[in-house]
């Protein structure tokens, strides 16, 4: 079966789906919730700042369905606060199709032993606990879709594994370890589990890492946002279970 995506004349890859966009001010977060509200899906904006998730909001609405906007902080929110934001995606969707996770953490290189405790926990909540938690609340709606996706966004663990990285490095491996742990868990039902691993982005969370800029295979986010879309669509079947690893404007 060919890729909607990729036939014009076929209906936008998400059409008719919604989906939840965690960490949606961020630098892949923005991009890829315009991406799949072009590919036509009605999606839910979670974040923490409120006047960058209202722009995204009015970027959004310029380009396909009406979004949701959800305002919520990660680092604070128990998991009656996840249970709440499914209740409220069920009361005003009536479905959910995909979720991906953007949101990340990550206060810069320091050595372990000078870290100080709470960002260290900070970071592992934020960017493991967290999205567990939002996960496991929403894979009940998810269940009742025909075809639904969970989409974690990765670092490359080859990278993050290295000396400073501290908190976020082992939250890295820990998401590696769920998507193969909950693809096992979940094979034979209706949700896939996906990795997303793009390549060196230009944000503000890459800026903390590297002052001067000088890779030149550092992309824009949106290079990497049609691969949300494959992983969110049907075609992400084909990387079901896996960590996937796209070209800079790869969507399939």
């Amino acid at each position: 079966m060919s890729d909607p995506a990729s036939n014009p004349a076929a209906a936008p890859a998400l059409d008719g789906r919604a989906v939840l966009v965690a960490g949606a001010h961020g630098g892949l977060g923005a991009a890829a919730a315009q991406a799949c509200a072009r590919a036509g899906a009605t999606v839910v904006l979670l974040g923490r700042k409120l006047p960058r998730l209202n722009r995204v909001y009015d970027a959004v609405a310029a380009i396909g369905p009406e979004p949701l906007l959800y305002p919520l902080d990660l680092e604070g929110a128990s998991a009656d606060d996840y249970a709440e934001l499914a209740a409220r995606i069920e009361g005003e969707l009536g479905r959910l199709d995909g979720l991906l996770h953007c949101a990340a953490e990550f206060r810069g290189l320091t050595p372990l032993a000078q870290t100080d405790p709470a960002v260290f926990a900070r970071a592992l909540h934020v960017n493991l606990t967290a999205r567990w938690w939002l996960t496991q609340a929403c894979l009940p709606l998810l269940s009742r879709a025909s075809d639904a996706a969970v989409v974690f966004a990765v670092d490359d663990p080859a990278l993050v594994g290295q000396a400073y990285w501290g908190g976020y490095g082992l939250a890295q491996h820990g998401l590696a370890a769920l998507v193969g742990m909950l693809h096992q868990e979940l094979a034979n039902g209706p949700v896939r589990v996906s990795g997303l691993r793009p390549g060196p982005m230009r944000t503000p969370l890459r800026s903390r890492a590297y002052a001067d800029e000088t890779d030149d295979r550092v992309r824009d986010p949106a290079a990497y946002a049609p691969a949300c879309v494959t992983l969110l669509s049907s075609a992400g079947m084909a990387h079901r279970g896996q960590v996937w690893t796209p070209e800079p404007g790869q969507d399939g």
